[in-house]
């Protein structure tokens, strides 16, 4: 373990700037993890393990079904405002005796990889590194730029894929629903230089929030040179939303008039002009 990395994982250690106790608006705090892989299940069935560093997700997605997950009910109501780091994530994956090669790896799943905490901390980054000679067929899921800085670590693997989460066409959809993610421009330009850099990539539309112009947006997708896309459609109704958002959401879903009709022409286009689309858990299966 390096100097850095005992600085920022070893209890009691570190600082305010390689153990920071806030990220913008929200707090992060450290614990350990009883494991680091968990065994796939559900709609990621298909995969052997899901690999998640973080606790909590600062991206606040208003629709994020990960919140609901956690137990304690007031994390689950200021959802977005905190996260939690496995502090011994990597101390854990390099212990780990089950021989990984060929295993099927899922990162993440009730979390975002890149999330703002993660410049900071680059947990993520060592764990790829402490991943590469076992050589495990790898999956990251994410809707950040800031998986760009690992391009070298990902070129390292044998089997890879970087799926890029964009969901709108409009700026004041995204606001509303993703209030602290990136833009959908800087996520295109991003899995555009993934893409470039010739690693596998996806664009997983999942789900496909109100969309201005269906055409235009496939295009715009199009352009990046991913390949393989993804849909899934945006219940409202049926949907559960964090920190009493789903009124704020329903006004925007009723001004654009966006229902089953409407996701069934925009899927439409998208048909009409990407390369590939599945829709629905077929789109995650491993390769």
């Amino acid at each position: 373990m390096t100097d850095r990395q005992l600085a920022l994982f070893t209890a009691g250690d570190g600082d305010a700037e390689t153990r920071p106790d806030r990220v913008g608006h929200a707090s992060v705090t450290y614990r350990g993890a009883g494991s680091i892989l968990t065994r796939a299940s559900g709609f990621i069935g298909d995969y052997d393990f899901t690999l998640n560093p973080y606790s909590g997700c600062t991206f606040a997605c208003t629709y994020c079904y990960a919140a609901f997950f956690v137990r304690d009910r007031a994390l689950q109501d200021s959802w977005g405002d905190w996260v939690q780091v496995k502090d011994n994530a990597l101390e854990m994956l390099r212990r780990m005796r089950t021989p990984l090669a060929g295993k099927r790896i899922y990162m993440s799943s009730v979390t975002d990889p890149y999330q703002p905490v993660e410049r900071q901390l680059r947990l993520v980054r060592d764990l790829l590194e402490a991943l590469i000679p076992q050589q495990p067929r790898l999956v990251v899921q994410t809707r950040s730029p800031l998986v760009t800085r690992d391009i070298d670590l990902y070129r390292r693997f044998s089997h890879v894929r970087i799926n890029m989460t964009v969901t709108t066409d409009s700026e004041r959809v995204r606001r509303a629903f993703e209030p602290h993610c990136p833009s959908t421009r800087a996520r295109l330009s991003a899995i555009r230089q993934v893409t470039d850099a010739g690693l596998p990539t996806c664009v997983t539309m999942t789900p496909l929030l109100p969309v201005e112009d269906p055409a235009a947006f496939a295009r715009a997708l199009r352009d990046t040179g991913v390949r393989r896309f993804v849909v899934q459609p945006f219940h409202v109704e049926k949907g559960r939303f964090v920190a009493g958002t789903r009124d704020q959401a329903k006004q925007i879903v009723d001004e654009m008039g966006w229902d089953h009709e409407a996701y069934e022409r925009a899927v439409d286009a998208l048909r009409r002009h990407l390369p590939h689309l599945d829709e629905g858990r077929a789109g995650f299966a491993p390769d």
